[in-house]
């Protein structure tokens, strides 16, 4: 089922990995291994939510080493 057709109030998820990234996730769908929630809402409250999370975009790992790399 395309994501346009669910309901308004329909609970998507915020996850995000060990390399700080986020993902958009169907509420009714399992949480895959790896991934934690941060955030549960409508697809709106979820979008904003990692709009001001994820400034960044670059992996956690990658951005230590070009820090380590500048010291």
């Amino acid at each position: 089922m395309a994501w346009e057709s669910l309901p308004d109030d329909f609970k998507f998820l915020v996850l995000v990995n060990g390399e700080e990234q986020y993902s958009l996730w169907r509420g009714d769908v399992p949480v895959p291994g790896g991934w934690s929630v941060v955030k549960e809402g409508t697809r709106e409250e979820c979008l904003q939510f990692v709009d001001a999370a994820w400034q960044d975009m670059r992996p956690r790992s990658l951005r230590q080493r070009i820090e380590e790399a500048v010291l």
